[in-house]
């Protein structure tokens, strides 16, 4: 299956959304810090990006690790950058 390809922010946020539907979060109304997902050479599946150190989530392991591989299975990390220099990634010159 060939992946779509989405923003670390729109990756972050869809990982984040999975987590906050998982009925056990819901549930313990905890609110699971989920960070930014760092680019990686891809690995066996073709993934090229993970996600590590999610705060706030002890005891939720297993939901946690369920949204990040199903996430992971659908999207890759976009590698378009946006000018860093420029606040609002407008094109050079």
């Amino acid at each position: 299956m060939l992946r779509k390809t989405r923003t670390a922010s729109q990756l972050q946020d869809e990982v984040r959304r999975r987590i906050e539907r998982a009925p056990e979060v819901v549930e313990d109304g905890v609110k699971i810090r989920v960070p930014r997902p760092q680019m990686q050479e891809p690995d066996a599946s073709g993934c090229n990006w993970t996600m590590k150190n999610f705060g706030n989530a002890i005891g939720f392991d297993r939901t946690v690790d369920e949204a990040l591989k199903a996430v992971q299975k659908e999207y890759n990390l976009s590698e378009d950058t946006k000018d860093l220099n420029s606040l609002f990634g407008d094109p050079k010159g």
